[in-house]
């Protein structure tokens, strides 16, 4: 690799690295800054990308005042983060602990020049004078003025010349009839105190000179010609790059392909444009510059070698540059970037060396807009590489904060904290320097990263203090004997916490676990209606095998004519949808349009009635009802054709063999184990596959469950489990389950397989899932504002069931938002504590696992990134949801079967909708795992993804000891003792009882029927 690939490569990491929205997979946008200590990297970043790295200050102040946070949470993370300098005196006006305390207990407002003016003459200052500042202090400060002044004033009488400010004085005690000021009632004074305490900030403010260092420059010729004319190149360029790049990476969207696309996207673009006639002014030039390419062979990385000389680009600054240029237009370029590195079982890959082609052809381009506005707007137009060089003299200074808007900083202050005008008024040019830039060192984004950090502190001590609470009550972690009477395996997914817990409600005998939800069966997936084989595994893992799902045997005929009619409709819709852009078919399209709106409306008028017609209309080509999995492997190696499917026994053995262990179900088996695999469905939605399992790829995770259950069900591998000393009892059948969170349906497969002794134990769990649906479905409605919080359980699972088949519904479902906590280890340390579907849960059972912490190693390398990578995607997606995430869902267009774009043409949108992630509080996710804290520091030193995600403190972590009650806390760079700040928090006999009513997040409770094993 040469020294400009390498750049290119290097350029490319801090590209978005979201995949193509069908597989959609939740990850950490700022996973390029990763090395970076979590503050350090969001300063880095939000400078980079231009995003907001906390939520406005606003934000937090309102949850202060509701008391989300507490006095003592900004007191103690204030404390930390000053350290030695806490204790700093500011002069007369404190320590520095006390002066930013007091910037983050007050609100700090500020605003333009005139705004401010306005304020300051009005009536408005003096109304926040007397609501904000304490009686105490404002009663001494006008106390101190009113002798000041009037001292001021017997001094003036007898000499004018005297008196410490008197310039000051003298016009404010002339404006405000000053010979009369023996006269004033004490709201005469009040006024009078607030005016003279602006002027003299003000006048102390004003000699103060500027500190910090200048913004950078930008280092992109078009940022220098956008500031010197306010034309903007990128919009001439992008036009055609956008549509380059959709036709490019199309994945079967578009009615025809882009011609040439195998020569790569530097040999189409050339192909395409060399005998182009350009109506755009700018683009004149271009078809001869692509003749001069073609005609000399020219690569695409000489083509880049030469615009970079061209732009006077020097060696030392080629990196930032391509970054930059790659940061223009990021959405595309990252998606160019993993459709070349990354997307190998997609159907139309991009080939290496596709993010060069695009660098190439954009140089190209913007050299052409460069030249071409540079003549429009400038005399004497420079060559390019000068360019740079001449604008920056006529580029005007960037705007920097007045004299006023730093007075207002001191004059807000100052009444907050007592400082009186003859205190300020005293104070030397030196002073007034240090409180300036003690205050302008403490600015709006270093007080939102401590109210953040208090948020976060609030929430992380609360739930600590929950789990030693419940502990305590229940006696969790104590060995039960008692055989339970079905035991469910769940995906981690924070959305089964409530199902689980629900469930658990319903009938306490249930037992539950949590796994990744591909339980171990990592494959290529093909369904009896899909087109083509899918990952259903973790994205960093790169399945070895096929499964394919096909009709029943007695079914099989039946299937191929389904299967053929399905492929002759699909062709004919597609014929259709293609000649309706055609004369003749654009005129029966417009004549028959108004048809089409019927079932566009009843789609939102009737959503349910509609979908049920629906149904029953295309039932003839629906995939057929009984089905079978080709899971058994019969010829090696395994592959996509039909002899090379499936797993061998003892690689279906290895699969139980892990799972099992994974989640502590190695003995004590129920006579039913369901394994629960979860997807979403909804309606004009992009992004469903972002609601489906994330360790599935995006995918639904009904089929790992199933493949797992034949396994652990078929006696071949039973025989080598028991050869292996993990023996599942005879009388033991596991069932393989769907969970669709949406509309909390349950589907169970492969039903004809369980036998009859099995089956009224079964019907009578079916029961008891038809009733957690519902008050599963109960309390997620309680979160929609659509829902009536009145609603009944029947009721709120038919409004769930409803958003999911309407047409105008943005919000089927809210996904992981308010996910905040992590459970690694048995279920009795959170079995019966309300959680409010914040949490992931991972079972683990430490008396199982080796003395190298094997099975808790391998759990934490999935369990840490993957959900790590959530609750960030999350976190950054609602902190700026316009730069990090993708905007509102309304303007949305689906392009390239890749993503989104806004409206005809934009850059393709990465990240969450703000319709996903609107009542999602962004929370560091706080991991409680049952270990020691000497061996997860162990398993921090082997695994050095984890190890960095914890060190630099993207998550927050605690353990809670396997033999007692001792809980450690991460911080500082080691494991220290927790203790606990409360000893209660309330005990309610469901979930029910304790949210019903309340449609904001709720606190941790104890739920009163809390029953079941407790050694799991």
């Amino acid at each position: 690799m040469d020294g400009l690939d390498q750049e290119i490569e290097h350029a490319a990491h801090v590209l978005p690295t979201q995949g193509p929205i069908t597989v959609f997979v939740h990850h950490n946008p700022l996973h390029a800054f990763e090395e970076l200590p979590f503050d350090e990297a969001l300063a880095t970043a939000s400078a980079l990308y231009g995003c907001h790295p906390y939520l406005p200050e606003d934000h937090y102040r309102s949850e202060v005042d509701r008391g989300r946070i507490a006095r003592e949470d900004l007191a103690e993370v204030l404390i930390d983060d000053l350290g030695e300098d806490a204790d700093v005196l500011i002069g007369f006006m404190g320590t520095r602990y006390h002066l930013r305390l007091a910037m983050l207990e007050y609100p700090l407002r500020t605003g333009t020049d005139d705004e401010l003016r306005w304020f300051i003459t009005g009536t408005d200052a003096l109304e926040r004078f007397r609501s904000e500042a304490p009686v105490d202090l404002r009663r001494r400060m006008i106390d101190q003025t009113r002798q000041w002044v009037l001292r001021e004033h017997q001094a003036r009488r007898a000499d004018d010349s005297a008196g410490h400010d008197g310039d000051i004085l003298k016009r404010l005690l002339d404006q405000s009839q000053g010979a009369r000021i023996d006269r004033w009632d004490d709201r005469a004074w009040e006024a009078f105190t607030l005016r003279l305490l602006w002027r003299v900030c003000h006048a102390g403010v004003h000699g103060v000179k500027r500190h910090g260092d200048p913004p950078p420059s930008p280092i992109r010729h078009r940022d220098w010609l956008l500031l010197a004319t306010g034309r903007d190149t990128d919009r001439l360029v992008h036009d055609l790059l956008i549509k380059l790049c959709s036709a490019f990476l199309d994945q079967g969207l578009a009615a025809w392909r882009m011609p040439g696309r195998s020569l790569g996207f530097f040999g189409a673009f050339v192909e395409l444009y060399r005998d182009a006639r350009p109506v755009e002014p700018w683009l004149r030039g271009l078809p001869e510059a692509l003749r001069e390419i073609d005609r000399t062979g020219r690569s695409a990385t000489a083509s880049l070698e030469e615009s970079l000389r061209d732009l006077g680009v020097a060696e030392s600054e080629r990196g930032p540059f391509l970054s930059a240029t790659l940061l223009a237009l990021p959405g595309w370029a990252g998606m160019l970037w993993q459709m070349e590195t990354n997307a190998e079982w997609a159907v139309r890959p991009a080939p290496p060396g596709t993010l060069r082609d695009f660098l190439a052809v954009r140089l190209i381009l913007e050299r052409l807009a460069l030249s071409h506005v540079a003549r429009e707007e400038l005399a004497a137009a420079p060559s390019l590489s000068e360019l740079r060089h001449e604008l920056h003299h006529r580029v005007p200074h960037p705007p920097r904060v007045s004299v006023d808007q730093r007075t207002y900083l001191v004059f807000q202050l100052a009444q907050v904290r007592g400082w009186s005008p003859p205190d300020l008024n005293r104070l030397s040019k030196a002073e007034w320097s240090q409180l300036v830039e003690e205050i302008e060192a403490f600015g709006s984004l270093a007080r939102r990263r401590v109210y953040h950090r208090a948020f976060e502190r609030r929430y992380r001590h609360q739930a600590l203090d929950a789990v030693v609470t419940q502990a305590a009550r229940t006696g969790s972690g104590s060995d039960d004997t008692r055989r339970p009477e079905v035991q469910v395996v769940t995906c981690i997914d924070d959305r089964e916490e409530s199902f689980r817990r629900h469930l658990e409600e319903v009938n306490p005998q249930v037992e539950t676990f949590g796994a990744a939800g591909f339980f171990g069966v990592a494959m290529y997936y093909r369904g009896v209606a899909d087109a083509h084989f899918r990952p259903l595994c973790p994205v960093v893992v790169r399945p070895r095998h096929y499964v394919r799902e096909q009709a029943a045997y007695s079914l099989t005929s039946s299937s191929r004519q389904r299967a053929e009619t399905r492929r002759l409709l699909g062709t004919a819709l597609r014929h259709w949808h293609q000649s309706s852009r055609g004369l003749l078919g654009g005129i029966a399209t417009a004549m028959l349009g108004s048809l089409a709106s019927v079932p566009l409306v009843t789609r939102i008028l009737v959503p349910r009635l509609t979908s049920r017609i629906n149904r029953q209309a295309i039932g003839f080509v629906q995939a057929p009802p009984v089905t079978e999995l080709s899971i058994q492997r019969v010829v090696d190696p395994p592959g996509p054709d039909d002899d090379h499917l499936g797993f061998s026994d003892e690689e279906m053995a290895d699969i139980v063999t892990r799972l099992l262990q994974d989640i502590g179900l190695t003995q004590g088996f129920a006579k039913l184990v369901v394994v629960v695999g979860h997807g979403s469905s909804s309606l004009n939605n992009p992004h469903e596959s972002a609601y489906h399992c994330g360790a599935c790829s995006g995918g639904l995770g009904g089929p790992n469950a199933r493949s797992f259950a034949l396994m652990a069900n078929d006696s071949r591998v039973r025989s080598i489990l028991k050869d292996r000393g993990l023996v599942i009892p005879e009388g033991t059948v596991f069932v393989g389950a769907f969970h669709n969170t949406c509309t909390e349906d349950v589907i169970f497969y492969d039903l004809d397989r369980i036998p009859f002794s099995h089956r009224r134990a079964f019907e009578q769990f079916r029961k008891q899932i038809d009733l957690t649906r519902e008050r599963n479905a109960h309390e997620r409605c309680r979160r929609f504002e659509s829902a009536d919080l009145g609603l009944s359980l029947p009721e709120a699972l038919e409004h769930v069931e409803t958003r999911a088949e309407d047409l105008s519904q943005v919000r089927p479902e809210y996904n992981h938002a308010t996910n905040a906590l992590c459970f690694v280890g048995r279920r009795s340390w959170s079995r019966g504590l309300f959680l409010d579907r914040r949490a992931f849960l991972a079972s683990y059972n430490p008396r199982l696992d080796d003395s190298e912490h094997s099975i808790l190693c391998r759990i934490l390398q999935a369990v840490i990134p993957v959900c790590a990578g959530i609750s960030l995607e999350y976190y950054f997606s609602r902190v700026d949801p316009a730069g990090f995430g993708c905007g509102s869902k309304l303007p949305h267009n689906i392009t390239s079967m890749l993503g989104v774009m806004e409206g005809a043409l934009s850059d393709l949108r990465p990240g969450l909708s703000q319709q996903m992630i609107e009542i999602h509080e962004p929370l560091r996710l706080l991991f409680v795992v049952e270990t020691t804290p000497e061996a997860l520091e162990s398993i921090m030193d082997r695994v050095e993804p984890i190890g960095r995600l914890v060190r630099n403190a993207w998550v927050q972590m605690a353990t809670i000891c396997p033999d007692g009650l001792t809980l450690h806390l991460y911080r500082d760079g080691g494991f220290f003792p927790y203790t606990p700040e409360s000893s209660g928090f309330p005990e309610v006999s469901s979930s029910l009882d304790w949210y019903r009513g309340r449609r904001d997040a709720v606190g941790f409770a104890s739920i009163g029927s809390r029953a079941g094993r407790g050694d799991r």
